[in-house]
């Protein structure tokens, strides 16, 4: 069946249902980037595999919204569904809900799965479609009638994440959660983000594909901690060490009466951005809401020494898988037929011969020439190019371990490249390079210094459609809030011990991509008069393709920036390598 096939399926549902519009976004019931196959909806109807998107299907029209990481790859995809992109990131492109105002009927009534809203989307949509009187039917997922071999919710066993890593106890968790609790008046917490409870409980799972999350959700009361889940899901040695931390195991399908049995004494806690809009009409309406961001993300956002300690050690044995594996495919692109599927495995292979390694970090982007200008392609055997010794392969990868997540893009040179190339190449190594050797003064945000990343590529007319740097997760997701180094608005300030990832690139659809990114650790300088000034520190470490490079463009300083960070590559790297390697590193980071 096609996807132009499935949206009739769907209008016939609709009309038996009464709907005149059914609204499909990415998320799971918990508002996750990266979500169980179960939750692919939007996927499974459009085509379009991208991370991030809502279609929205009326009785005569489909559209499909999503932003500037996106726009090539899912005008590719929807071809031919019926399904309009629209690019939501674009000036005078309305919202779906903005859209739905204009092309519904009065007193038409709009369908979707209210688990997999969140409260804000839903007061967002109320305001748009007031006027109206637009009303809505969210009790019904349609999905559930019309994709006949959906697959089941996932009912993997979750295990703890050893203090050695986490560097603090769950019940220290807790105690940070109740002391903000307290502060604002509540007496209970839900909790339904999966990364903020698996880092709340020390807790890890393999529910969502490369993210080691658990589908669960949690409530923090003044003195208990109930966790609501499927039993089978516990072991249990793991359900006795939660108990004995005063966490209390309930079924899953308890929490909705849970919060009907609040009363008007309570004050209940909860992240209208988080929370499923089914649960927030659950709880019970004579018990006082205060709305306030998870004050989990903010606390798991700022490592702590043994986890930034965990980390650098971490990314010394990422770092060697990578140099393992550039030196393969330099040795071998010119002698043997490697796909950009054999690549990725290829790399793969190597990081699964280090220690504490789990898994893939997220779907490795390995794009050679054209195929690297779709910002986060993934390859597939119909589609796929085989390298040959010319142009550029863009990689864009990283690890699970127990002791940290990774993130790291290099674009490698394969062969010879022109003058446009190696001047790009060179435009996004000085953003790179800028963002990376930035001081800047307490209190910016990740908005403040965008610009020095684009500042490079903007002077030749160039821009990329997406941020810059977002926070990574410690054994969690790859995308982590709430700090984002971004061209858009974002209040939170850097913090020391706060991770972020830096990745300008340049993007030219239909002839090559070019992106270089390492992940950082916000680290504090000196402090003056003026106040505390701040920085970054490098903790990936891996060589950047010297031969991309056009050293006249680059100052002075930016060549010093280069020989350094390629010196303490080498300096952490070599004692992990045999001979032959360090000799290979020592002339992929020597000085230029």
């Amino acid at each position: 069946m096609t996807s132009k096939d499935r949206v009739e399926k769907l209008r016939q549902l609709m009309k038996d249902n009464e709907m005149d519009a059914y609204i499909i976004p990415s998320y799971d019931a918990h508002q996750s980037e990266y979500v169980a196959e179960h939750w692919k909806g939007r996927q499974w109807l459009s085509g379009f595999t991208g991370s991030a998107g809502t279609v929205v299907v009326t009785l005569e029209d489909a559209g499909l919204w999503t932003d500037g990481r996106y726009y090539i790859q899912a005008e590719q995809q929807l071809a031919g569904s019926g399904i309009r992109l629209f690019k939501m990131t674009e000036p005078g492109v309305p919202s779906y809900s903005q859209w739905l105002a204009t092309v519904l009927k009065e007193g038409a009534v709009v369908g979707f799965d209210g688990t997999v809203f969140s409260t804000n989307m839903v007061k967002k949509m109320e305001v748009d479609l007031k006027a109206k009187s637009i009303t809505f039917k969210m009790e019904q997922d349609l999905l559930d009638v019309l994709w006949e071999d959906r697959p089941a919710i996932p009912k993997e066993p979750l295990f703890t994440h050893d203090i050695q890593f986490a560097g603090k106890s769950r019940v220290e968790k807790l105690n940070e959660v109740r002391q903000d609790m307290k502060t604002k008046g509540a007496n209970y917490f839900i909790l339904t983000s999966l990364d903020d409870i698996a880092w709340l409980l020390n807790i890890r799972g393999n529910d969502v594909p490369n993210s080691p999350v658990v589908i669960t959700n949690v409530i923090v009361a003044a003195q208990n901690c109930y966790l609501f889940i499927d039993a089978c899901k516990v072991p249990a040695a793991v359900k006795e060490e939660l108990e004995a931390d005063g966490i209390e195991l309930k079924d899953s399908a308890d929490i909705l009466p849970f919060l009907a049995e609040l009363s008007g004494e309570d004050t209940v806690l909860l992240d209208a951005n988080r929370t499923n809009i089914r649960l927030y009409n659950a709880i019970n309406s004579e018990a006082k809401k205060v709305v306030s961001a998870n004050m989990t993300t903010a606390l798991k956002a700022i490592k702590n020494d043994v986890e930034i300690k965990n980390f650098k050690a971490c990314e010394i044995k990422d770092g060697v898988a990578m140099v393992k594996f550039i030196k393969w495919l330099k040795d071998a692109v010119a002698k043997e037929a490697i796909t950009e599927i054999a690549a990725e495995e290829k790399l793969e292979q190597f990081r699964s011969e280090q220690e504490g390694f789990v898994g893939p970090s997220f779907d490795t982007i390995a794009g050679y020439q054209e195929h690297a200008a779709l910002m986060h392609y993934k390859a597939n055997p119909e589609t796929q190019h085989t390298l040959k010794a010319e142009g550029l392969l863009l990689i864009d990868s990283g690890g699970q371990y127990y002791d940290g997540t990774t993130d790291i893009t290099r674009t490698f040179v394969l062969g010879e490249l022109t003058e446009r190339q190696k001047r790009d190449y060179t435009l996004v190594l000085k953003g790179f390079i800028a963002l990376s050797a930035v001081k800047f003064l307490h209190g910016a945000t990740g908005s403040n210094l965008d610009v020095l990343a684009r500042q490079p590529i903007w002077q030749h007319g160039i821009d990329y459609k997406c941020g810059t740097g977002h926070g990574v997760g410690f054994f969690l997701n790859v995308h982590e809030g709430p700090q984002s180094i971004r061209n858009d608005v974002n209040t939170v300030t850097l913090e020391k011990g706060m991770i972020l990832t830096n990745e300008p690139g340049i993007y030219l659809e239909g002839q090559y991509g070019i992106r270089i990114e390492n992940m950082m650790v916000v680290t504090q300088a000196e402090k003056t008069e003026f106040g505390q000034f701040m920085e970054f520190e490098a903790i990936t470490y891996c060589p950047i393709d010297l031969a991309g490079i056009d050293k006249e463009l680059l100052t002075k300083q930016e060549i010093q920036w280069l020989n350094d960070y390629h010196q303490e590559v080498y300096t952490k790297l070599a004692p992990y390598l045999d001979e032959e390697e360090r000799v290979w590193l020592r002339g992929e980071t020597q000085e230029i």
